[in-house]
C-alpha cells in the first residue's frame, strides 16, 4: 500500500525518461520545497493509518469468521447430532420395516403353501367327488337292474304282479333321487311298464286262500249222507201205560226207514268216513295250493272234485254243507290266472344306456 501512495505522488513531469537520459545530462537537482517534504512525511503515517485500519477489519473479519465458523460447526455438530439420531431412528424403523417385511414373506409364503396345498386338495376332491359320482351311478345303475330282473321273475315265474309293481317302483325312486337327465329314457321305460302292470286285473289272494282255509278248518263239522235220521216224535205218555207200550217204542227207534239217492253212502263204514273227510281236506288243500301257483286248471278241477264229494257223500240239507257248497261254485268261477305283460322295455332301455355310457 505504501509503494502504490509514494508512485502515484511522482508526477510525470518529475519522471525521468529512458530518451532523455542518453540524449541529455542530467540537470541539476532543484531544493524541493516545505511543503513536499511535510507531505512525504504524511504519507508514511496515513498509510501506517490505513496498514492498522486493515489489520484490524482483517482481525475482525478474522474473529466474525471464526465466530461464524464455531457456529457453523455448532449448527452442524447438531444437525450431525440430530441426523445421527434420525439416522438411528431410520435403521431402527428400517430394521423393524426389515423384520415386518421378513415376517410378511413367510406369511406370503405360508399363505401360498397352504394356497397351493388347498388347491391339490380341491382337485383331489373334485377327482374323488367323480370317481364317487361315476361309482354312485354305476352302484345305482346294478341295483336298479337287479330290480327289474327280480321284477321280471316275479312276473314271469310267480305271476305276481304287485311285487313286480313294488320293485318298479322302487326302481323309480332310486332314479328320482339321483335326478340326473341321462336316467329319462330309462324313467319313462319304466313308467310303461308299471302302466301295463297296473292295467291287469289284480286277485285278492290272501282273502282266496283264506276262504279255502276256512272250508279246511270246518270240514269235519260238516254231517255225511249216511248219518241222516228222521227225528221221531215222541209218543206222550199216558198215565196208564204199561211196560208192553215202552218196549214197542223202543223197537220203533231201532230201526228207521229213509230214502237216500244212492247206495254208497249208506253202506260207508266208519274208517272209510275218516278217509273220506281227509280227502276232501287234500282237494281243498290242493286247490289253494293251485291259487298260489296261478295254476288255473288245476285250481277249477280240485275245487270240482271237492264240490262232487259234497253233493254225493254230505248231507246236502244241512245249513252248513249248502253254505259250503256255494261257497266253492263262487270259487271254481273265479279266474285266477291273467295275462300278464312284460317288463321288457325297461330292461332294454336299461342295456341302451350301459351301451351308451
Amino acid at each position: 500500500m505504501n509503494d502504490t501512495t509514494d508512485t502515484s505522488t511522482v508526477t510525470p513531469a518529475e519522471a525521468p525518461t529512458v530518451e532523455s537520459a542518453t540524449s541529455a545530462p542530467p540537470a541539476p537537482v532543484a531544493p524541493q520545497p516545505v511543503v513536499a517534504r511535510e507531505r512525504i512525511h504524511v504519507l508514511p503515517i496515513v498509510a501506517m493509518l490505513v496498514a492498522t485500519l486493515a489489520l484490524a477489519a482483517a482481525a475482525w473479519s478474522w474473529s466474525d469468521s471464526r465466530e461464524r465458523i464455531r457456529d457453523l460447526k455448532t449448527e452442524l455438530a447438531r444437525r450431525l447430532a440430530e441426523s445421527g439420531s434420525e439416522v438411528s431412528e431410520s435403521r431402527l424403523l428400517a430394521r423393524n420395516a426389515d423384520d415386518v417385511m421378513r415376517q410378511s414373506s413367510e406369511k406370503i409364503s405360508r399363505m401360498e403353501n397352504q394356497m397351493v396345498s388347498a388347491q391339490q386338495q380341491q382337485l383331489a376332491l373334485d377327482t374323488l367327488y367323480k370317481e364317487l359320482a361315476q361309482g354312485r351311478d354305476q352302484w345305482t345303475l346294478a341295483e336298479i337292474e337287479q330290480i327289474l330282473l327280480t321284477a321280471a321273475q316275479q312276473v314271469q315265474l310267480a305271476g305276481n304282479v304287485k311285487a313286480a309293481i313294488i320293485a318298479l317302483e322302487g326302481a323309480d325312486i332310486r332314479l328320482l333321487r339321483l335326478n340326473k337327465p341321462q336316467f329319462t329314457a330309462l324313467r319313462r321305460a319304466i313308467a310303461a311298464d308299471l302302466a301295463n302292470l297296473r292295467a291287469v286285473p289284480s286277485l285278492d289272494e290272501v282273502g282266496t286262500s283264506a276262504r279255502i282255509e276256512a272250508l279246511v278248518a270246518h270240514h269235519s263239522s260238516w254231517p255225511l249222507a249216511s248219518a241222516q235220521s228222521s227225528e221221531a216224535v215222541p209218543a206222550p205218555h199216558a198215565s196208564g201205560s204199561n211196560i208192553a207200550q215202552e218196549l214197542w217204542t223202543e223197537l220203533k227207534h231201532l230201526v228207521q226207514l229213509r230214502r237216500v239217492e244212492g247206495n254208497e253212502a249208506i253202506l260207508l263204514p266208519p274208517n272209510q268216513a275218516y278217509f273220506l273227510r281227509e280227502n276232501l281236506r287234500l282237494r281243498l288243500l290242493s286247490a289253494r295250493l293251485a291259487l298260489l301257483s296261478q295254476d288255473q286248471a288245476g285250481f277249477k278241477a280240485d275245487l270240482r272234485a271237492a264240490l262232487d264229494m259234497l253233493t254225493r257223500y254230505f248231507n246236502t240239507r244241512d245249513a252248513a254243507v249248502v253254505a259250503a257248497t256255494r261257497e266253492i261254485k263262487r270259487l271254481a268261477e273265479l279266474q285266477i290266472v291273467s295275462k300278464l305283460p312284460s317288463i321288457d322295455a325297461s330292461l332294454a332301455a336299461l342295456d341302451a344306456y350301459k351301451e351308451n355310457h
